[in-house]
């Protein structure tokens, strides 16, 4: 029987079965992708571009930047084979044709790219998720990724209220407020946090239902994943402190009594 130090091998084993079941179908190594800052960074100037912005381009420009988010999260994602390449073909296309609709046609156009911006950011906060519950340990970039979906959510939420904004005959807020980029923006991550401040409610009942949703969808994601994830995080290892114990005796044990 071999009593030497164990393989590396049998460690590397042990790594790869930690990754769990999410990371079966990964190609690359287990630990490797994840990395949410920049994707955390283009959501929030997204958001402040197009809330700060009331330009027809700017607005009109978004459903590339919700392209480029979702390219982003497929950059660090966990999907097999060629499954990054495709999603990513299909927004590249899809975005290209709703992007040129948008432009050329009325009010159904504007309610297509709506709606591909809401598929977009939820096909991105699938993925996104889907990375953060395959890490077999919580890093700061889980914490990065975990606040990208919580911006994506509230995002994919303003798009479909302006896409129900478009697809109405009747104004989606009630005393006739305006309903576009901003303001359904507004009103989504006021809903989405729980805030509440009622400068904006929806008028009719199906608009009210999925401001509900969104509303219990912001309070579990931030009460169980969130939490959750910031309770388990324990940052990055600190050395050892030093062994400070004081030298033994250079007489040894047990000589002071001898010399007595």
């Amino acid at each position: 029987m071999p009593t030497g130090p164990p393989r590396a091998d049998h460690d590397t084993g042990i790594t790869f079965r930690l990754a769990g079941r999410w990371g079966r179908g990964r190609t690359g190594p287990p630990g490797g992708g994840g990395r949410y800052g920049l994707l955390l960074v283009v959501l929030v100037g997204t958001y402040l571009l197009t809330a700060f912005s009331g330009a027809k381009p700017a607005t009109e420009f978004q459903v590339v930047l919700f392209a480029g988010v979702l390219l982003i999260a497929l950059r660090t994602s966990t999907l097999p084979g060629r499954w990054p390449a495709v999603i990513g073909a299909v927004a590249v296309a899809g975005t290209g044709v709703t992007y040129w609709t948008s432009l050329s046609g009325g009010g159904a156009g504007k309610a297509a790219e709506d709606l591909w911006k809401a598929l977009l950011l939820l096909t991105a906060v699938v993925v996104v998720l889907r990375r953060i519950l395959a890490k077999p340990e919580v890093t700061i970039q889980s914490i990065y990724g975990a606040l990208s979906a919580y911006l994506i959510i509230g995002l994919m939420f303003a798009s479909g209220y302006t896409a129900a904004e478009h697809l109405s005959e009747s104004d989606f807020f009630a005393g006739h407020q305006p309903a576009n980029t901003q303001t359904t923006q507004y009103f989504s991550f006021t809903t989405l946090t729980t805030l509440g401040y009622g400068d904006f409610t929806a008028a009719e009942s199906g608009g009210r239902s999925i401001a509900v949703l969104e509303a219990l969808t912001g309070q579990v994601f931030m009460a169980t994943l969130v939490a959750r994830l910031v309770t388990a995080y324990r940052g990055p290892a600190r050395p050892a402190p030093p062994d400070r114990r004081l030298p033994e005796d250079i007489d040894g044990p047990g000589d002071d009594e001898d010399r007595d």
